[in-house]
């Protein structure tokens, strides 16, 4: 067999930071998603930790998952990413990718965002337009999921995060955890951005 004839696997990196495990809870059903698409593999990254160890203990934070911590380079290895992290994380690791952004080696590549808020009124949907503007500097394509999540997304009896951006829950005092209905919208991104960037490699290939 030519190895030239087989396929390369569609690369997606769901890139994220929890702090309680909300939204590393939407990031695993995320990957779950994506990983359902033929043909692509999916892998959870986090973002580099930027508090103190004192700090983390006084907020009652638990221990990091096993989850690889991401740099800058491993960015180039992906056709495509979710990424869930607070702004301020955001926009810090994203300023370490200068050289990424001087040989625009991430630009063209589709990017969903993800997200949890402390409450309905917290910024779900605007944690995700100043996120775009990150993305925007790379010439990332950025794939919101808008309406596909179908009848989830007009949900109005019960409390449900998320939006037309993107997956996302409520944390609340901390105690709240992400019901089964967001952890739907969240298998939901990862299948559907799974699928474009796909589409998206094939085409370019």
């Amino acid at each position: 067999i030519n190895e030239e004839t087989i396929p390369m696997a569609t690369k997606v990196y769901i890139v994220y930071y929890s702090m309680y495990g909300h939204v590393e809870k939407l990031a695993e059903e995320i990957r779950k998603g994506a990983a359902s698409v033929e043909g692509v593999e999916a892998k959870l990254w986090q973002v580099p930790e930027t508090l103190p160890e004192e700090a983390l203990l006084k907020m009652s934070a638990p221990p990091k998952s096993g989850s690889p911590i991401i740099t800058p380079n491993d960015l180039t290895e992906a056709d495509g990413f979710v990424l869930g992290f607070p702004q301020g994380l955001f926009k810090a690791f994203l300023d370490a990718t200068g050289g990424l952004w001087r040989t625009q080696a991430l630009a063209g590549k589709p990017a969903g965002i993800f997200y949890s808020t402390g409450s309905q009124g917290g910024g779900q949907e605007t944690t995700a337009l100043t996120a775009i503007t990150q993305l925007v500097h790379h010439g990332m394509i950025f794939v919101p999921i808008g309406y596909t999540f179908g009848a989830g997304m007009f949900e109005m009896e019960k409390v449900k995060g998320g939006s037309p951006y993107g997956a996302g829950t409520f944390a609340g005092d901390g105690s709240r955890q992400p019901t089964q209905l967001e952890l739907e919208q969240a298998f939901h991104q990862g299948k559907y951005i799974a699928t474009i960037t796909k589409k998206l490699k094939v085409s370019t290939a």
